[in-house]
């Protein structure tokens, strides 16, 4: 099953009550947050609704693996390391917890421990615009495989 990376790219203000129900359903309570999900109508129909706060796009495996060791984190904020996965969940390394996550229908936050959102740092050489959508030269809304160019200079 295809999966999805969210990044939040604008703040608070101006925000309906509705779209920041949606942002903290998605776990996304702060700007510069990334969560991963599956490509369902469900997840579909909540980004549509809060599209005006946020960019998706399709998740590539190897970025979803440099996130989990670079950014992910378990409660008490240990590190994801192959000891701590051994240890904390039923997967024997991080490469099996990736590809598990990836390939099968399990979310992130299906896994007992693990926080199922990213802190990242704002992007290098920042966003283009938080007020336009992607396909309009700004940077919300879909973007296809582009996210992962948008990650990866978040990390």
């Amino acid at each position: 099953m295809n999966k999805l990376a969210v990044v939040r790219i604008r703040g608070e203000p101006d925000l309906k009550k509705e779209v920041k129900d949606t942002l903290k359903m998605l776990n996304l309570e702060r700007t510069n947050q990334c969560t991963v999900i599956n490509d369902e109508p469900t997840y579909r129909g909540m980004l549509d609704r809060c599209k005006e706060a946020v960019t998706w796009g399709s998740l590539d495996s190897e970025v979803l693996k440099k996130l989990l060791l670079e950014r992910g984190e378990f409660d008490g904020g240990k590190e994801i390391t192959d000891e701590n996965v051994e240890e904390r969940t039923p997967f024997g390394s991080v490469e099996e917890l990736v590809e598990t996550v990836y390939e099968e229908d399990l979310d992130l936050s299906d896994i007992d421990n693990l926080k199922p959102m990213f802190r990242l740092h704002p992007p290098k050489k920042g966003y283009n615009s938080v007020t336009r959508s992607f396909g309009n030269g700004g940077s919300k809304g879909f973007r296809g495989e582009k996210i992962n160019d948008l990650i990866l200079r978040m990390i």
